[in-house]
């Protein structure tokens, strides 16, 4: 059963918005979240609904995201015969300047593993996800949710059992010809040097030498790493080493950036110079960031929204966190920013509940 719904919201850079959009009604009575637009003067909104309660049960709170919040408020009524209660909601708005379709989106997405037993085993269960076009996203969640395997997911290295991937509006049904990949060790080939390793990308896709490094060159010196490209890679520090796999990342000019916990293994000094290169590279080629990372102070540092994940099995996304401060940004100062601590308290007091659940789930084991 599909309801029309029509929601009227009032931005501050549009006098009022109204759309139609379908919301799937599932046989226990809870929405489906399905993505729409809502097209208006001076601004467009990407959004998806996520609430499991009809409308005409009770109020019903739907929540959108995106990109920059409009602070946006409306009223939300489905189509409803005699007698049946329209119900309304509050809904937050996302601002979307970017490309008309996400860069990442997930519809129900669910992965399964068999296990030695002859069993399976859930790692992730119905994640529905949209990223937009240059948005930077963190996730986190306890050690063995599946954040990973998202990551996997999104680089088309793994399939869903159920649900959909699309990229940029297309299906993804092989690797991800839009994204790069970087993992939380390095992957450089010993017996190239620096240059030579970040040339690779370039020489996988047939084109020539000449043109590869110069290139590279420019890339190697644009993660400041200039005098270094004839370095080897046991010749570099843990901190240059991961400056020449994020330029292996780069040189093949990818739209999206998918990061496994990339700074994880390094020092706290060399770590927040690393983030913030990152986020001087990021401001600098607008790419999309998903970004996979224990650290909770790390993720809001870093993004414009931050995903939890509930601990696994079947880790499913339990909130989403846009994170409203100004940039540039500096992680060293950000992170004492009355309103980054703000943040940090109100996902921790989520993100904990789930952290102590993976804890006892393994010590039961």
């Amino acid at each position: 059963m599909v309801h029309d719904v029509e929601i009227q919201a009032f931005a501050a850079r549009a006098d009022s918005l109204h759309l139609l959009a379908g919301v799937h009604e599932d046989p226990a009575g809870g929405l489906r979240p399905r993505p729409g637009r809502v097209h208006g003067p001076g601004a467009e909104l990407f959004f998806v609904f996520f609430e499991t309660h009809l409308p005409r049960r009770g109020p019903a709170q739907l929540i959108q995201q995106g990109l920059g919040i409009v602070d946006a408020v409306g009223a939300a009524a489905p189509t409803a015969g005699e007698g049946e209660d329209k119900g309304h909601g509050s809904i937050v708005a996302y601002e979307n300047t970017m490309s008309a379709d996400p860069a990442l989106s997930f519809a129900g997405v669910t992965k399964r593993f068999p296990t030695a037993d002859g069993g399976t085993y859930t790692a992730i269960s119905d994640i529905d996800l949209l990223i937009g076009d240059g948005e930077f996203v963190s996730i986190v969640g306890p050690t063995g949710c599946g954040k990973s395997t998202l990551l996997n997911i999104a680089a088309g290295l793994l399939h869903p059992d159920a649900g959909s991937v699309h990229v940029f509006g297309r299906p993804l049904v092989r690797l991800n010809p839009h994204a790069t990949y970087q993992f939380q060790q390095d992957v450089l080939l010993p017996w190239k040097t620096a240059e030579e390793n970040v040339m690779l990308g370039l020489l996988f896709r047939q084109v020539p030498a000449s043109t590869a490094r110069p290139r590279a060159r420019e890339i190697v010196a644009r993660v400041g790493l200039a005098g270094f490209e004839d370095r080897y890679p046991h010749q570099l520090s843990g901190g240059m080493r991961k400056r020449v796999a994020l330029a292996q990342t780069l040189i093949v000019n990818p739209q999206i950036l998918l990061m496994d916990e990339p700074f994880s293994a390094l020092d706290a000094q060399t770590r927040q110079i690393m983030e913030n290169d990152l986020l001087s590279i990021w401001a600098e080629f607008r790419k999309t960031v998903l970004f996979v990372t224990h650290d909770l102070e790390e993720a809001i540092a870093l993004a414009d929204r931050v995903i939890v994940l509930s601990s696994g099995p079947a880790a499913r996304i339990i909130d989403q966190y846009p994170v409203p401060l100004p940039r540039p940004r500096d992680v060293a100062d950000v992170r004492v920013d009355r309103a980054f601590l703000d943040i940090h308290r109100t996902i921790w007091e989520h993100l904990s509940v789930e952290v102590r659940k993976a804890y006892a789930h393994t010590r039961a084991r």
